[in-house]
């Protein structure tokens, strides 16, 4: 997990302020990002280090106390097990995550899709979300078993702290201001318990927004479809269920409400950058990237 702080949102920050000449960046992290965004910002308040003005977390998940539907694999037995194959294989492959979230919308997954093609014959509609969910990703063994073991089942951040990087980090010590959206009918990351965890951040300027539908259409719902509404409350005294009572419903995307949040902590609008105009910092590839057309191969010799 360490490495993913350090080299990838650390780097990456101090790449952009390079390329940009910017003192500070509005960091975002989406669900699993989200959690190490977290991690990444308790280390920087730590270290002094400034260069984040705002964060923005989607469907995020920083304390684990209750687990929502996906405690089911949080089980000693079948965490053991994940464990036991990522040392032979050297990473937790897409395959065994995916399967394991599908177990979880098994209806609208595993069993409505096989009985539509297998039963009726019917060729599954074209649909970008599912598409987007079918793109897995293998996890590195190690960041896997600290993920399972020390955040999920320990929930060492919220709890007590979690060791990394020469310090112990813990939940509170994340404090810019920061924007959280979390999806009603989310299964993989609970609503509530994304709340509790933006709760216990020692924020000054927190926004909580609730948005309709799950994990996927309920942040990916620009406001031209006028799809998924979102509720709003500012009062942080409340549990979750009073949270929502309490809270006003908007129609339609929650894009423009986080606009309204982020645009007085960015800077003023200009042309955008062309990637690759600095010679120091030459573009790679074109868009999207050649990790795109990239097959990732496992060995299990």
């Amino acid at each position: 997990m360490g490495d993913y702080v350090e080299k990838g949102y650390l780097t990456a920050i101090e790449q952009i302020k390079a390329i940009t000449g910017e003192k500070q960046v509005n960091a975002v992290g989406y669900c699993i990002a989200g959690t190490t965004l977290a991690l990444t910002l308790a280390l920087m308040q730590k270290r002094g280090d400034k260069s984040v003005k705002s964060a923005t977390f989607f469907t995020t998940l920083t304390d684990f106390e209750d687990q929502g539907e996906v405690g089911v694999f949080l089980t000693d037995d079948f965490v053991d097990s994940i464990e036991e194959e990522v040392e032979k294989v050297g990473v937790l492959e897409s395959f065994i995550m995916s399967r394991t979230f599908s177990f979880l919308r098994s209806n609208d997954l595993i069993y409505g899709p096989a009985i539509k093609s297998y039963m009726m014959g019917e060729a599954p509609p074209a649909f970008d979300l599912l598409y987007w969910n079918g793109d897995g990703t293998n996890l590195p063994a190690c960041m896997s078993i600290e993920y399972l073991r020390g955040l999920c089942q320990e929930n060492e951040f919220a709890r007590g702290g979690i060791e990394m990087l020469g310090e112990t980090l813990q939940i509170k010590d994340v404090k810019v201001p920061l924007c959280a959206v979390a999806c009603e009918t989310d299964h993989i990351a609970a609503w509530k318990s994304s709340y509790d965890g933006i709760k216990q951040m020692g924020s000054r300027s927190k926004k909580f927004i609730l948005s309709e539908s799950g994990h996927i259409a309920g942040i990916v719902n620009p406001p031209s479809k006028m799809k998924y509404g979102h509720y709003v409350n500012d009062d942080w005294s409340a549990e979750p269920d009073a949270w929502l009572e309490g809270a006003d419903f908007h129609e339609g995307s929650w894009w423009p409400e986080w606009d309204k949040w982020l645009g007085p902590r960015s800077g003023k609008k200009i042309p955008a950058r062309a990637p690759g105009e600095l010679e120091s910092y030459p573009a790679l590839a074109p868009a999207p990237g050649t990790y795109v057309s990239e097959v990732p191969t496992v060995s299990k010799d």
